[in-house]
Protein backbone atom coordinates (compact mmCIF):
# COMPACT_ATOMS: atom_id res chain seq x y z
CA UNK A 1 0.00 0.00 0.00
CA UNK A 2 2.80 2.41 0.91
CA UNK A 3 4.52 1.57 -2.38
CA UNK A 4 1.32 2.31 -4.34
CA UNK A 5 0.90 5.62 -2.49
CA UNK A 6 4.47 6.61 -3.37
CA UNK A 7 3.91 5.87 -7.07
CA UNK A 8 0.70 7.92 -7.11
CA UNK A 9 2.46 10.81 -5.36
CA UNK A 10 5.27 10.81 -7.91
CA UNK A 11 2.77 10.81 -10.78
CA UNK A 12 0.89 13.72 -9.21
CA UNK A 13 4.07 15.75 -8.80
CA UNK A 14 5.02 15.02 -12.39
CA UNK A 15 1.68 16.32 -13.65
CA UNK A 16 2.02 19.50 -11.60
CA UNK A 17 5.53 20.05 -12.95
CA UNK A 18 4.32 19.72 -16.55
CA UNK A 19 1.41 22.08 -16.05
CA UNK A 20 3.71 24.78 -14.67
CA UNK A 21 5.80 24.89 -17.87
CA UNK A 22 9.53 25.62 -17.62
CA UNK A 23 11.29 25.00 -14.32
CA UNK A 24 11.64 28.07 -12.11
CA UNK A 25 15.41 27.82 -12.28
CA UNK A 26 15.50 28.36 -16.06
CA UNK A 27 16.87 31.83 -16.84
CA UNK A 28 14.57 34.27 -18.57
CA UNK A 29 15.65 34.92 -22.14
CA UNK A 30 16.44 38.53 -23.05
CA UNK A 31 14.26 40.20 -25.63
CA UNK A 32 15.66 39.42 -29.06
CA UNK A 33 17.08 42.42 -30.87
CA UNK A 34 17.06 42.55 -34.66
CA UNK A 35 20.19 42.64 -36.74
CA UNK A 36 20.51 45.78 -38.87
CA UNK A 37 21.35 46.25 -42.52
CA UNK A 38 21.24 48.99 -45.14
CA UNK A 39 18.85 48.92 -48.10
CA UNK A 40 19.51 51.86 -50.40
CA UNK A 41 19.55 54.84 -48.05
CA UNK A 42 17.33 53.16 -45.45
CA UNK A 43 18.32 51.32 -42.29
CA UNK A 44 16.25 48.12 -42.07
CA UNK A 45 15.70 45.31 -39.59
CA UNK A 46 16.22 41.62 -40.28
CA UNK A 47 12.75 41.41 -41.85
CA UNK A 48 13.72 44.14 -44.33
CA UNK A 49 11.40 46.66 -42.68
CA UNK A 50 12.57 50.28 -42.19
CA UNK A 51 13.76 51.04 -38.67
CA UNK A 52 14.76 54.29 -36.99
CA UNK A 53 17.08 54.44 -34.01
CA UNK A 54 16.53 57.34 -31.63
CA UNK A 55 18.53 57.98 -28.51
CA UNK A 56 21.26 59.84 -26.69
CA UNK A 57 25.04 60.08 -26.78
CA UNK A 58 27.08 60.00 -23.61
CA UNK A 59 29.62 62.81 -23.29
CA UNK A 60 33.37 62.21 -23.64
CA UNK A 61 34.29 59.25 -21.42
CA UNK A 62 37.44 60.96 -20.13
CA UNK A 63 35.47 63.92 -18.73
CA UNK A 64 32.20 62.28 -17.66
CA UNK A 65 33.14 58.69 -16.82
CA UNK A 66 30.67 58.54 -13.95
CA UNK A 67 27.74 58.12 -16.34
CA UNK A 68 29.36 55.20 -18.18
CA UNK A 69 27.50 52.37 -16.47
CA UNK A 70 24.72 49.88 -17.11
CA UNK A 71 22.28 51.60 -14.74
CA UNK A 72 22.43 54.84 -16.72
CA UNK A 73 21.87 52.90 -19.95
CA UNK A 74 18.87 51.13 -18.46
CA UNK A 75 17.40 54.43 -17.27
CA UNK A 76 17.76 55.98 -20.73
CA UNK A 77 15.90 53.04 -22.21
CA UNK A 78 13.14 52.75 -19.63
CA UNK A 79 12.57 56.38 -18.61
CA UNK A 80 13.62 58.28 -21.74
CA UNK A 81 12.44 55.70 -24.31
CA UNK A 82 15.82 55.52 -26.09
CA UNK A 83 16.48 52.49 -28.28
CA UNK A 84 20.13 53.39 -28.89
CA UNK A 85 22.97 54.97 -26.90
CA UNK A 86 26.43 56.10 -27.95
CA UNK A 87 29.63 55.57 -26.00
CA UNK A 88 31.74 58.58 -27.04
CA UNK A 89 35.23 57.32 -26.23
CA UNK A 90 37.56 60.31 -26.25
CA UNK A 91 40.80 59.65 -28.11
CA UNK A 92 43.06 62.71 -28.05
CA UNK A 93 42.56 64.84 -24.90
CA UNK A 94 44.49 64.30 -21.70
CA UNK A 95 43.29 61.14 -19.97
CA UNK A 96 41.61 59.79 -23.11
CA UNK A 97 42.33 56.63 -25.11
CA UNK A 98 45.82 57.54 -26.31
CA UNK A 99 46.85 58.25 -22.70
CA UNK A 100 45.03 55.39 -21.00
CA UNK A 101 43.60 52.80 -23.41
CA UNK A 102 42.76 50.18 -20.80
CA UNK A 103 40.60 52.56 -18.78
CA UNK A 104 38.94 53.87 -21.94
CA UNK A 105 38.01 50.35 -22.99
CA UNK A 106 36.69 49.62 -19.50
CA UNK A 107 34.32 52.61 -19.73
CA UNK A 108 33.14 51.73 -23.24
CA UNK A 109 32.54 48.11 -22.32
CA UNK A 110 30.38 49.13 -19.36
CA UNK A 111 28.03 50.96 -21.73
CA UNK A 112 28.13 48.26 -24.40
CA UNK A 113 27.34 45.49 -21.95
CA UNK A 114 24.63 47.61 -20.35
CA UNK A 115 23.01 48.08 -23.76
CA UNK A 116 23.19 44.37 -24.52
CA UNK A 117 21.63 43.61 -21.14
CA UNK A 118 18.88 46.20 -21.71
CA UNK A 119 18.18 45.02 -25.26
CA UNK A 120 18.98 48.26 -27.11
CA UNK A 121 21.53 49.28 -29.72
CA UNK A 122 24.88 50.85 -28.86
CA UNK A 123 27.37 52.86 -30.91
CA UNK A 124 31.05 52.35 -30.14
CA UNK A 125 32.32 55.80 -31.08
CA UNK A 126 36.00 56.55 -31.80
CA UNK A 127 35.54 60.14 -30.63
CA UNK A 128 38.43 61.79 -32.43
CA UNK A 129 39.02 64.85 -34.61
CA UNK A 130 42.20 63.60 -36.30
CA UNK A 131 43.41 60.38 -37.89
CA UNK A 132 45.11 57.80 -35.67
CA UNK A 133 45.02 54.80 -37.99
CA UNK A 134 47.16 52.26 -36.16
CA UNK A 135 45.50 52.91 -32.81
CA UNK A 136 42.03 52.75 -34.34
CA UNK A 137 42.77 49.42 -35.99
CA UNK A 138 43.95 47.92 -32.70
CA UNK A 139 40.88 49.23 -30.87
CA UNK A 140 38.26 48.12 -33.38
CA UNK A 141 39.88 44.71 -33.75
CA UNK A 142 39.38 44.23 -30.00
CA UNK A 143 35.80 45.47 -30.12
CA UNK A 144 34.88 43.29 -33.10
CA UNK A 145 36.39 40.21 -31.47
CA UNK A 146 34.53 40.80 -28.22
CA UNK A 147 31.18 42.11 -29.45
CA UNK A 148 30.91 41.28 -33.15
CA UNK A 149 28.37 38.51 -32.54
CA UNK A 150 25.96 40.93 -30.86
CA UNK A 151 23.54 42.65 -33.29
CA UNK A 152 23.26 45.50 -30.77
CA UNK A 153 26.69 46.85 -31.71
CA UNK A 154 27.37 49.63 -34.22
CA UNK A 155 30.90 50.85 -34.97
CA UNK A 156 31.48 54.59 -35.49
CA UNK A 157 35.04 54.62 -36.75
CA UNK A 158 35.77 58.37 -36.87
CA UNK A 159 33.64 60.84 -34.94
CA UNK A 160 34.29 64.21 -36.60
CA UNK A 161 37.19 64.72 -39.01
CA UNK A 162 38.19 68.35 -38.51
CA UNK A 163 40.85 69.09 -41.13
CA UNK A 164 41.29 65.89 -43.16
CA UNK A 165 40.23 65.73 -46.80
CA UNK A 166 37.65 63.20 -47.96
CA UNK A 167 40.42 61.29 -49.71
CA UNK A 168 42.26 60.95 -46.40
CA UNK A 169 39.13 60.03 -44.46
CA UNK A 170 38.13 57.50 -47.11
CA UNK A 171 41.55 55.81 -47.10
CA UNK A 172 41.55 55.67 -43.29
CA UNK A 173 37.99 54.31 -43.23
CA UNK A 174 38.74 51.58 -45.75
CA UNK A 175 41.63 50.38 -43.59
CA UNK A 176 39.59 50.29 -40.38
CA UNK A 177 36.58 48.71 -42.11
CA UNK A 178 38.82 45.94 -43.41
CA UNK A 179 39.96 45.13 -39.86
CA UNK A 180 36.37 44.99 -38.59
CA UNK A 181 35.03 42.97 -41.52
CA UNK A 182 37.71 40.30 -41.12
CA UNK A 183 36.02 39.50 -37.80
CA UNK A 184 32.49 40.87 -37.99
CA UNK A 185 31.03 40.54 -41.50
CA UNK A 186 27.76 42.36 -41.07
CA UNK A 187 27.24 44.74 -38.12
CA UNK A 188 26.58 48.35 -39.10
CA UNK A 189 29.61 50.65 -39.56
CA UNK A 190 29.35 54.46 -39.50
CA UNK A 191 31.82 56.49 -41.58
CA UNK A 192 32.65 60.15 -40.91
CA UNK A 193 33.06 62.96 -43.42
CA UNK A 194 35.19 66.13 -43.46
CA UNK A 195 34.42 69.36 -41.61
CA UNK A 196 32.89 67.79 -38.51
CA UNK A 197 30.63 65.43 -40.49
CA UNK A 198 29.10 68.16 -42.63
CA UNK A 199 30.70 67.48 -46.02
CA UNK A 200 28.55 64.46 -46.83
CA UNK A 201 28.25 65.69 -50.42
CA UNK A 202 31.94 64.83 -50.92
CA UNK A 203 31.36 61.28 -49.72
CA UNK A 204 28.29 61.04 -51.97
CA UNK A 205 30.41 61.88 -55.00
CA UNK A 206 33.05 59.27 -54.12
CA UNK A 207 31.64 56.65 -51.73
CA UNK A 208 33.41 53.60 -50.36
CA UNK A 209 32.77 50.65 -52.67
CA UNK A 210 32.46 46.92 -52.15
CA UNK A 211 31.36 46.91 -48.50
CA UNK A 212 27.84 46.28 -47.21
CA UNK A 213 26.12 47.85 -44.23
CA UNK A 214 27.87 51.21 -44.23
CA UNK A 215 26.23 54.52 -43.38
CA UNK A 216 27.73 58.01 -43.28
CA UNK A 217 27.41 60.32 -40.31
CA UNK A 218 25.90 63.79 -40.48
CA UNK A 219 26.18 66.05 -37.40
CA UNK A 220 24.29 69.28 -36.85
CA UNK A 221 23.67 71.89 -34.17
CA UNK A 222 20.40 73.56 -35.03
CA UNK A 223 21.24 77.14 -34.01
CA UNK A 224 24.30 77.10 -36.28
CA UNK A 225 23.41 74.72 -39.11
CA UNK A 226 20.31 75.64 -41.04
CA UNK A 227 18.80 74.75 -44.41
CA UNK A 228 22.15 74.84 -46.25
CA UNK A 229 23.24 71.66 -44.48
CA UNK A 230 19.91 69.93 -45.08
CA UNK A 231 20.23 70.83 -48.76
CA UNK A 232 23.68 69.23 -48.77
CA UNK A 233 22.29 66.15 -47.03
CA UNK A 234 19.40 65.96 -49.51
CA UNK A 235 21.95 65.92 -52.32
CA UNK A 236 23.76 63.02 -50.64
CA UNK A 237 20.53 61.07 -50.19
CA UNK A 238 19.55 61.68 -53.81
CA UNK A 239 22.93 60.27 -54.84
CA UNK A 240 22.14 57.15 -52.79
CA UNK A 241 24.36 57.83 -49.76
CA UNK A 242 22.80 56.41 -46.57
CA UNK A 243 22.99 58.89 -43.68
CA UNK A 244 22.93 58.43 -39.89
CA UNK A 245 22.81 61.38 -37.46
CA UNK A 246 24.97 60.05 -34.62
CA UNK A 247 25.17 63.47 -32.93
CA UNK A 248 22.89 66.50 -33.01
CA UNK A 249 21.53 69.21 -30.75
CA UNK A 250 19.37 72.32 -30.74
CA UNK A 251 21.86 75.03 -29.76
CA UNK A 252 25.02 76.47 -31.32
CA UNK A 253 27.85 74.24 -32.53
CA UNK A 254 29.89 75.44 -29.55
CA UNK A 255 27.44 73.54 -27.34
CA UNK A 256 26.28 76.80 -25.79
CA UNK A 257 23.80 79.54 -26.55
CA UNK A 258 20.03 79.44 -26.57
CA UNK A 259 18.01 76.54 -27.90
CA UNK A 260 16.72 77.37 -31.38
CA UNK A 261 13.33 75.66 -31.38
CA UNK A 262 12.33 76.75 -34.87
CA UNK A 263 15.49 75.30 -36.40
CA UNK A 264 15.34 72.17 -34.23
CA UNK A 265 11.76 71.48 -35.30
CA UNK A 266 12.76 71.87 -38.96
CA UNK A 267 15.60 69.40 -38.49
CA UNK A 268 13.45 66.93 -36.56
CA UNK A 269 10.72 67.01 -39.20
CA UNK A 270 13.34 66.42 -41.90
CA UNK A 271 14.91 63.47 -40.05
CA UNK A 272 11.57 61.81 -39.46
CA UNK A 273 10.44 62.38 -43.05
CA UNK A 274 13.59 60.73 -44.38
CA UNK A 275 13.59 57.90 -41.84
CA UNK A 276 17.00 58.89 -40.48
CA UNK A 277 18.23 57.64 -37.12
CA UNK A 278 19.37 60.30 -34.63
CA UNK A 279 21.05 60.72 -31.26
CA UNK A 280 21.23 63.93 -29.26
CA UNK A 281 24.32 65.23 -27.43
CA UNK A 282 25.00 64.65 -24.49
CA UNK A 283 24.72 62.84 -21.14
CA UNK A 284 27.06 65.06 -19.12
CA UNK A 285 26.90 67.71 -16.40
CA UNK A 286 29.09 70.51 -17.76
CA UNK A 287 27.91 74.10 -17.39
CA UNK A 288 26.76 74.45 -21.00
CA UNK A 289 23.50 74.21 -22.91
CA UNK A 290 24.15 70.86 -24.59
CA UNK A 291 25.08 69.06 -21.35
CA UNK A 292 21.77 67.59 -20.30
CA UNK A 293 22.26 67.05 -16.58
CA UNK A 294 22.86 69.15 -13.49
CA UNK A 295 25.73 68.19 -11.15
CA UNK A 296 23.03 66.94 -8.76
CA UNK A 297 22.20 64.07 -11.14
CA UNK A 298 23.17 60.64 -9.87
CA UNK A 299 25.65 58.61 -11.90
CA UNK A 300 23.29 55.70 -12.56
CA UNK A 301 20.04 57.25 -13.74
CA UNK A 302 16.94 57.78 -11.59
CA UNK A 303 17.17 61.44 -12.57
CA UNK A 304 14.51 63.71 -11.14
CA UNK A 305 13.04 66.84 -12.71
CA UNK A 306 15.49 69.07 -10.84
CA UNK A 307 18.41 67.11 -12.34
CA UNK A 308 17.38 67.80 -15.94
CA UNK A 309 18.32 70.87 -17.96
CA UNK A 310 16.09 72.27 -20.70
CA UNK A 311 17.80 70.23 -23.43
CA UNK A 312 17.28 67.00 -21.48
CA UNK A 313 13.59 67.73 -21.04
CA UNK A 314 13.23 68.47 -24.75
CA UNK A 315 15.17 65.36 -25.82
CA UNK A 316 13.12 63.15 -23.51
CA UNK A 317 9.89 64.65 -24.88
CA UNK A 318 10.87 63.97 -28.50
CA UNK A 319 11.98 60.42 -27.70
CA UNK A 320 8.63 59.66 -26.11
CA UNK A 321 6.64 61.24 -28.92
CA UNK A 322 8.50 59.43 -31.69
CA UNK A 323 7.07 56.24 -33.12
CA UNK A 324 9.37 53.34 -32.28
Amino acid sequence: MNKLFSILLLLLLGCNSSSNGSPASEPTKKDKISSLSVDGTQLVDEQGEPIMLRGVSFGWHNWWPRFYNASAVKWLKEDWNANVVRAAMGVEPEGAYLDNPDWAIEKVEAVVEGAIESGIYVIIDWHSHHIHLDEAKVFFRKMAKKYGEHPNVIYEIYNEPASDTWEEVKTYSEEVIKVIREIDPDNLILVGSPHWDQDVHLAADDPIEGVDNLMYTLHFYAATHKSFLRDRADYALEKGLPLFISECASMEASGNGAIDMESWKAWHTWMEKNGLSWLTWSVSDKDETCSMLEPSASSGGNWQEADLKEWAVLTKKYLHESDK
